[in-house]
């Protein structure tokens, strides 16, 4: 019974473990990375454009690159851009909005 105890006991550290470890320095969630994601633009299923932060300080560029399944392409690089405001928005209204006006139109439909 004693080892049946233990064999749970160390099936149930496995997750904590792989959790804590996905949360530490060691395992690569440092505060301090030299890597930082700025913007994709998907063009296809299979290709987009992705700008990257790399470097710290003054040592900072922004890479412009161009992914597709066999291929990574540096298209620009460039100085960051400071201050710059994430995508905004698009013009035509929210999801949410569009559902919202749909359940109601169908609610008026389906009334006596």
């Amino acid at each position: 019974m004693s080892s049946l105890l233990w064999f749970v006991a160390i099936l149930a550290l496995i997750p904590v473990a792989l959790w804590l470890l996905k949360r530490t320095p060691a395992g690569g969630a440092g505060s301090g990375t030299l890597m930082k994601h700025v913007a994709v633009l998907p063009l296809s299923a299979s290709q987009r454009i992705v700008t990257v932060e790399v470097g710290a300080g003054e040592e900072r560029r922004w890479l412009v690159l161009g992914v597709t399944p066999s291929s990574i392409t540096t298209l620009h690089s460039m100085a960051p851009v400071e201050g710059a405001a994430a995508p905004a928005a698009p013009a035509g209204p929210a999801f949410a909005g569009l559902l919202a006006k749909l359940n109601q139109a169908k609610g008026q439909n389906d009334a006596p």
